[in-house]
């Protein structure tokens, strides 16, 4: 038995890997040509895999159905019309779960990271399954009102159901990667950068000095820009948290965890502290009491929430850093809300007014030069060669072009998984291929001509794709506004294109599949096929 699996895996895994190293080297150079960069060739290491991946693969999916022929009776062979012998279905489920969770294992290189990657895919199964049940038990009703070949090809998906699901589910999962991919891309990159103040920044200027504030105030007033607020910034390193000193961070070896790794680089770095009397709409209090416009005879510290919390500080602790020397002590008396996203001059700690009073500081400050000043950095930094800009349309640009290249790259992975969904469909249909050819004999007999079959059975494969199409345009638009509102911050916004595409493209994709693997059906005489399956 082991050796007829290897000699039966040997050959597809072969061909596998033959396949591979062809479509690594027209991917490879598509990608070059692409993205402009070099794609180095494939070694013999990713060979070797493919063939471990194969072996794993036919042994966990093939040895159930194999070892189930030990109990399949001699007369079966002979007569058709007993019944067959199937393996247990849980006991291929299982087996398929335990070989993927290997190959998670084997590619993750981590037990809890494969355990995490396994559950993620069983439960977007699971989900895209339930989906795709209600869409089925939706087309179950509907299909009483139609009439004619129509009313047959949503039949069989109703009556298929659990291999309707299968087809639906694993078509879906490569559609819905796709359309997921593509709305994040465009989208929600294109709904973010709309959504920033028309006004908002687009230059930071940072490292200004004391005797320079007035200079670059009358430089900006040249370039027609606004004059800028600009903000102090004293750099302190943190040393006390209520009269403790602040223990020193395990050394970079020695932190083994990731939250170790965060707290060793919050200890280190320095911070820029800064101070105001008013806080702007993108700083909110959420807990405690902001000095405003009085000046408190303490240093007091208003600290943004989620440092404060990620280093255990709390309202009433004394906090201590040190400026160039010098200790500065104040109490965090209350706790922000800072929108980053705003695009302008934000601080993780502020100080009351006062307390900074004496210390060596740089100012920095945000602008928005309009389009077209191409010059206006060259010549800012030409008059100040000190300061520093940030040009943030460079940077969204830059962001938007790594996210370009990258999707690109995604985009391949994702394209292969819906050839998987496809290959899934017509596994689905070449296993029923006997029962198809039997009820499409019984239909020419009855006086069913070829284009009412055809008509049949694209109606099915055609409703299988759109049920593919809308389960998955359904799970992408539900991820596409978990990612708008944890990441971007914007509403959630339901697309109607979205069903649009993915039902087109399943439908596309499934009757294409669905009709190739099928053409027997339609070629096959109804007498020959009536007397090979009835005996």
């Amino acid at each position: 038995m082991v050796a007829s699996c290897s000699s039966s895996g040997s050959s597809p895994s072969s061909i596998g890997v033959l396949l591979a190293f062809v479509m690594q080297w027209l991917v490879g150079n598509w990608l070059s040509e692409a993205l402009k960069l070099s794609i180095p060739a494939a070694g013999w290491v990713p060979a070797v895999q493919g063939y471990g991946v194969g072996m794993v693969v036919l042994l966990t999916f093939g040895a159930p159905p194999i070892l189930a022929l030990r109990r399949v009776p001699a007369l079966r062979v002979l007569r058709r019309d007993l019944d067959r012998t199937e393996p247990s279905s849980w006991l291929v489920g299982a087996a398929g779960v335990a070989g993927l969770a290997a190959l998670l294992w084997w590619k993750a290189g981590s037990a809890a990271l494969a355990s995490w990657m396994l559950l993620g895919i069983i439960a977007t199964l699971g989900v895209l399954a339930a989906l795709a049940w209600g869409l089925i038990a939706l087309v179950r009703r509907l299909r009483s009102r139609l009439r004619g070949s129509l009313r047959y090809g949503l039949a069989n998906v109703s009556r298929r159901a659990a291999t309707s699901v299968a087809q639906v589910s694993a078509l879906g999962l490569g559609l819905m990667a796709l359309l997921l991919l593509t709305f994040v891309r465009t989208d929600l990159l294109d709904r973010w950068q709309v959504s920033l103040a028309k006004e908002a920044p687009n230059r930071f200027i940072v490292n200004v000095q004391d005797d320079q504030i007035e200079p670059v105030r009358a430089f900006m007033a040249e370039q027609g820009v606004p004059a800028p607020d600009l903000f102090p910034m004293v750099r302190g390193r943190l040393v006390a948290h209520n009269g403790e000193p602040v223990k020193a961070a395990p050394a970079a070896e020695a932190a083994t965890t990731e939250e170790e790794r965060r707290g060793q680089r919050r200890l280190d770095r320095e911070y820029n502290l800064s101070t105001a009397e008013t806080l702007r709409d993108d700083n909110r209090v959420t807990a405690g009491t902001f000095w405003g416009p009085r000046r408190p005879e303490k240093p007091e510290l208003s600290v943004e929430e989620g440092f404060a919390a990620a280093m255990r500080w709390k309202l009433g602790d004394r906090v201590a850093f040190d400026i160039a020397g010098q200790r500065l002590e104040g109490t965090v008396t209350s706790l922000r809300k800072v929108e980053w996203e705003s695009f302008r001059p934000n601080f993780i700690v502020l100080v009351s007014p006062g307390a900074l009073t004496g210390y060596a500081a740089s100012y920095i400050t945000a602008v928005h030069v309009p389009p077209g000043r191409t010059r206006f950095t060259a010549e800012l930094v030409s008059r100040f060669p000190n300061l520093s800009v940030v040009d943030v349309d460079a940077l969204l640009a830059q962001v938007r072009s790594t996210a370009d290249q990258v999707s690109t790259v995604v985009e391949v992975v994702f394209y292969f998984s819906l050839l998987a969904g496809l290959l899934v469909l017509m596994a689905a249909v070449s296993a029923s291929q006997d029962e198809r050819l039997l009820e499409g004999g019984v239909m020419r007999v009855l006086g069913g001509s070829r284009r009412q079959l055809r008509l049949a059975q694209a109606s099915e494969f055609a409703a299988i794709g759109l049920l593919s199409g809308l389960t998955a345009a359904c799970a992408a638009s539900v991820l596409a506004g978990v990612i708008a509102t944890q990441v971007f911050g914007l509403p959630w916004q339901t697309d109607w294109r979205l069903g649009v595409v993915g039902g087109g493209l399943g439908m596309l994709a499934a009757v294409s599949a669905g009709m190739f693997a099928t053409r027997r059906v339609l070629d096959a005489p109804p007498s020959v096929t009536l007397r090979e399956l009835q005996g």
